[in-house]
Parts: structure tokens; sequence; C-alpha cells
């Protein structure tokens, strides 16, 4: 009875999960710690840690784990870092608990079907925005109002005045592939309805206006596509040529969009003949500033979410080369600036370790679910893209949550597949 009970409550926390993030931080935060803390329960209660602990994919989890606290203590500002430090650990339980679900139950029609629901509705209101200047409750209406929205005519869909509708998508959008292409591959007209869905919800990350993840998004699908099985060579050639036109078209064809991708880009550069402004292009220095900070604490960084300390307080002294912003905006001057050397050797090993470390058997299944969440994986180690903090709530809860399905939707992966346990 307990264990039922539990097992729905399990159910219900993870379909509840895109909803979570939507509405903010320390709601997502409260489903990932419930869900963490229900397999606890059975963690103890049946004495897993009897045989996790000798499981690869876990000591690396542990080892990162490790080193996050060890990173705490050589922070600039220990107050700074010690809750997402030691925070992480949440992640760690809740890695455990999505595989611990899908190895003894069958969730995955369930909750990937309301996902699915969930995130066509979202999608739905990224359009709705888009054409009508305000998402379905009036928010972002940079046209209807006309008042100024703070970041322009970028979409901020149901995250109100966040322009991270792209972000969300693209954390969503592999997963949601892969489970439509599982059900559809085999059925009549099954791949075509496919191939109109997924350029649907490509089109719905180009037209919010963020740049970095609309090309995080066209490198994962033509991943995911080459990756699959499913398609043959030909298919998969007139997809990967169809695509760039299409985006291309598209872009041509709406000024905004003309501005955002080309404008915004090129436009000085065209006018000057030259490369000079893109010393004052906002990204240059931010970048500039991480590297700097990087060079000025060369082996151990200045402490995770510690950048801002460096940059904005009193080691900042007026110095040009720093730029006072929280992040550099980019996944691997954030690592170097505030891990060092060493702690980005460390970071980008175990996060490799652990997203290929199966590879040959996620290429073997062409379990398509498990393809969708390794796409998205690679796409957020892409180099130069611009990105949020690695470690902010929203980034991390996308990352592990497509890092858990990738293990817990194959036997094969799942870390509890090998073990008889008690249900």
């Amino acid at each position: 009875m307990m264990i039922n009970l539990s097992e729905k409550i399990f159910s219900i926390l993870l379909l509840l999960i895109p909803l979570s993030i939507i509405i903010g931080p320390s709601v997502s935060l409260i489903n990932i710690t419930m869900m963490s803390v229900v397999y606890l329960f059975f963690f103890l209660k049946f004495k897993h840690y009897n045989f996790l602990l000798k499981n690869n994919t876990i000591k690396i989890l542990l080892f990162l784990y490790i080193y996050l606290i060890f990173n705490t203590f050589i922070s600039l500002s220990v107050e700074s870092s010690i809750f997402r430090n030691l925070g992480f650990v949440r992640f760690i339980f809740f890695f455990l608990a999505i595989n611990y679900l899908f190895h003894v139950g069958k969730p995955n029609i369930k909750i990937f079907f309301f996902w699915t629901i969930m995130f066509l509705i979202f999608i739905f209101d990224v359009y709705f925005e888009r054409f009508s200047g305000a998402n379905i409750f009036g928010w972002g209406a940079t046209y209807l109002n006309e008042v100024p929205q703070p970041h322009g005519e970028r979409i901020v869909s149901f995250f109100k005045d966040e322009p991270i509708a792209g972000a969300f998508i693209n954390g969503f959008l592999f997963l949601i592939s892969g489970y439509l292409l599982d059900i559809l591959k085999n059925k009549k007209f099954g791949k075509l309805v496919f191939i109109i869905a997924i350029f649907l919800f490509f089109f719905s990350v180009l037209i919010t206006g963020e740049r970095s993840n609309t090309l995080k998004a066209i490198f994962g699908i033509m991943l995911f596509i080459y990756l699959i099985d499913t398609f043959n060579l030909k298919l998969k050639i007139i997809f990967m040529i169809v695509l760039p036109i299409l985006v291309a078209c598209t872009v041509v064809n709406s000024d905004y969009l003309k501005n955002r991708y080309f404008g915004q880009v090129f436009s000085k550069m065209y006018e000057e003949r030259s490369f000079k402004h893109l010393e004052d292009n906002i990204y240059i220095k931010l970048y500039k500033s991480g590297f700097n900070v990087f060079k000025n604490n060369l082996l151990i960084g200045v402490g995770n979410k510690n950048y801002r300390v460096e940059t904005c307080g009193q080691n900042n002294d007026g110095k040009k080369d720093y730029f006072c912003v929280t992040h550099p905006h980019q996944i691997y001057f954030e690592f170097l600036s505030e891990h060092g050397l060493i702690g980005t050797i460390i970071l980008l090993c175990s996060f490799f370790m652990l997203i290929f470390k199966n590879l040959r058997i996620i290429i073997e299944s062409q379990n398509c679910l498990q393809l969708g969440a390794f796409a998205f994986l690679i796409c957020n180690f892409l180099p130069l893209l611009p990105s949020g903090a690695f470690f902010s709530d929203f980034n991390i809860s996308l990352f592990i949550l497509n890092l858990s399905i990738m293990y817990a939707v194959n036997k094969k992966t799942n870390v509890f597949f090998l073990n008889k346990l008690k249900l």
C-alpha cells in the first residue's frame, strides 16, 4: 500500500516538472526536493546504498558533489556558493528517483503524454504572442499596450518577464520529439506527422528571437535526425538541406527576425567594413571579462556563483577588463572563471563521462527518447554560444532531467536494472 502510494506520488511530481519550472525556481526546487525525499524512503528502506555505491555512474555523481563541496570552501564568498553547491545533492537523488520510477513502473506513456500536452500549450502560446503581441495572459504586450518591454519583442510567454521561452522549449523539444517518434514511426503517415511536428517545435524556438537557443535547436535536431535509423540517408540529407532553407526564408520575411538574427550582428560590420565595432559587443565584453577573471584566478577560480563577487565587488577596483554581471553568459568561460583550470577539467570530465559512457548502447538501442535526451545534453556544450548560468536552478534542472531520462528509459543504462529490487 505504502509502496504503491509512493510510486503514484513519484509519477505525479514528475508529471508536474514542466509546470513547476514555468511557475518559477522556488516551485521547481520544491518539486525536485519532494521527489528526492520520497525516493530517500526507498533508498533507506531497501538499502539501495549497498549496490548503488558500486555503480560507476553514481560514483561520478558523488565525485562531482564532493568537488562542489570543496569548491564552496575555496570560494571568495562561501555564503554565495554554499547553497548552490551543497544543494546539488538533491539532483543526485532526483536522478536516482527517476531511474527508480522507470525501473519499478511504466510511467513513460502517461507522463510523456501529459508533458506533450503541456508542451503543445506552451508552443501555442509562443506563436500566439508572436502574432498578437502578447501571450494569452497579456504578458509581453510590446505591441498591444505600446509599453516598451525590458527585452523588446523577444517572446516571454508564461515566463512573464524573462526571455527564456526558447531555452524551455529546447529543454523538452528533444524528449517530446523522441516520444512522438516512438509512437508514430510504425503508423501510416506517422513519419510525415513527426516531421511536421518537429518543424513546428523548431520554429517556435526561432520566433522567440533567442539566437543562441535557435542555433542549439538546429544543431540538436540535425544530430537527432542523423542518429535515428527511422529515416534513410536520402531523407536525412533532404532534411538537412530543407531546414536551413526554411530558416533563411522565415528570417528574411520577418523584419523583427531579420534584425534580430542578422541586423544586430552584421549591420555595423557591413556599414564600417571592419570588425572594430565588435569591441562594443555585449558578448565580447562578457567573454573578455570571463577570461580575465580566469587569468587572475587561474587554478581554482573564484568559486561557484562568485563571478559577481569578483567583478562587482572590491576585487574589481575599477578594472576595465571586468564587466559587472552575475556570470559571463558562456558555459566554458563560466567554468574557467568560477572553477579555474582544475575545476573545469573536473566538471567537463565528469559531465562528458556521464553523457558519453553509454554512447554505443544509446546508438545501438535506437531508443528515441534516449537519443533525444542525448541530443539536448550535447547542445549544452557547444562552444562560443551564449548561455545562462549552468548551475542556476532553471538550467541545471533541465540538464539533470534530460540526463536522468537518458539513463532511465533504457534497461541497459538504468542504474537499477542489474539488481532485483523489492517493489
